[in-house]
């Protein structure tokens, strides 16, 4: 009789496919005689792309709920998660067993090309989508601060809504949803949109990549987008941003052994540190704060921002590496 396979359960998104794909490799790798099989399974936030995800009244576990019930009966035993999207506390009975090495945790800028407007601008009507004529672009290399006062920037997360306010006050801020392809779109087409903020790791994970000229490339993106990496002074990222989460039962010692492999060392610290932090700031994903901690030698560096009080609180720390978690609880404490 043929084993039964291991199942790595996931969301049916580009990108959670991207991600669940590439842990499913290395099980492969590391177990060759193991088999593996994916399986697709529609989460709430899947069902709620309308719904604005900073208004507070969205359940926590939007993205990782029905993922984690499959785990608990047992009708998966490896759960793939976007690491922020995984709420700090998990339900009984599971943990958070292995982060393989965290993609780079920077934001980035997304905008529209005037270069490539003015070069297009007399192409025949029928190549030309109405209103492509009104569109706004930019020069590459656009930094924050070279954008046009009011400028409208989309986003649909509240750290990167008060960070971008606290940069540029008089920007427009506006909501945008959808998957990261869906988004290049709007920025592509909408003429009231100038452009719009994502996680760099999401992008290269599906094969985008920011030439040297600035220009977006890749199979999903729009004509005309051009990228800016935010460095980390202007923007923190969220907690968990950049790195993928391995979830599985707590008690599943044999999926434990898989995990070991899968799991990078410094990720996992470093990610203990800024999920400690956002745990004892009793915030979710869409808490107004970023942190950003890093392995140095046999210390921890963490860096966090808090705007609870609607005002920037900063705070940045070190301390020896088996104390990832004190590290964010001590930051935690100075920002609240």
């Amino acid at each position: 009789m043929r084993e039964q396979p291991i199942i790595i359960c996931t969301r049916g998104s580009e990108l959670a496919l991207a991600q669940s794909n590439f842990i499913a490799a290395q099980c492969r790798e590391f177990f060759p005689r193991l088999r593996f099989e994916l399986k697709i399974i529609k989460t709430t936030g899947d069902k709620m792309q309308k719904a604005s995800l900073a208004g507070g009244e969205l359940p926590k576990g939007l993205f990782t709920k029905e993922l984690e019930v499959a785990l608990l009966k047992h009708k998966a035993d490896l759960a793939v998660h976007s690491l922020k999207d995984l709420p700090v506390d998990l339900p009984a009975g599971l943990v958070l067993a292995a982060t393989p090495k965290r993609a780079d945790v920077r934001d980035v800028l997304v905008y529209r090309s005037a270069k490539y407007l003015a070069e297009n601008a007399t192409r025949p009507s029928a190549d030309w989508s109405p209103g492509q004529s009104q569109l706004r672009g930019f020069k590459a290399g656009m930094a924050l601060k070279d954008f046009p006062k009011g400028a409208t920037i989309a986003t649909g997360s509240t750290r990167r809504k008060v960070q971008l306010a606290a940069v540029r006050p008089d920007f427009k801020i506006v909501e945008i949803r959808g998957n990261v392809p869906t988004r290049l779109q709007k920025v592509a087409e909408r003429t009231e949109l100038d452009a719009t903020v994502l996680a760099l790791a999401g992008l290269t994970r599906l094969n985008f990549k920011i030439q040297p000229d600035g220009t977006l490339t890749g199979d999903a993106v729009p004509d005309g987008l051009l990228a800016t990496v935010l460095g980390l002074e202007v923007m923190l990222p969220c907690v968990g941003q950049g790195a993928i989460g391995v979830e599985i039962r707590a008690d599943d010692e044999r999926i434990a052994k898989i995990c070991e492999r899968l799991n990078h060392f410094n990720t996992f610290q470093a990610t203990t540190a800024e999920r400690a932090f956002l745990r004892a700031m009793g915030g979710g994903c869409q808490s107004p704060v970023g942190a950003h901690a890093e392995v140095v030698g046999d210390k921890i560096a963490m860096r966090a921002v808090s705007f609870r009080d609607e005002t920037a609180k900063r705070s940045e720390l070190k301390r020896p590496v088996a104390e990832a978690a004190l590290l964010g609880e001590q930051i935690a404490a100075e920002l609240k």
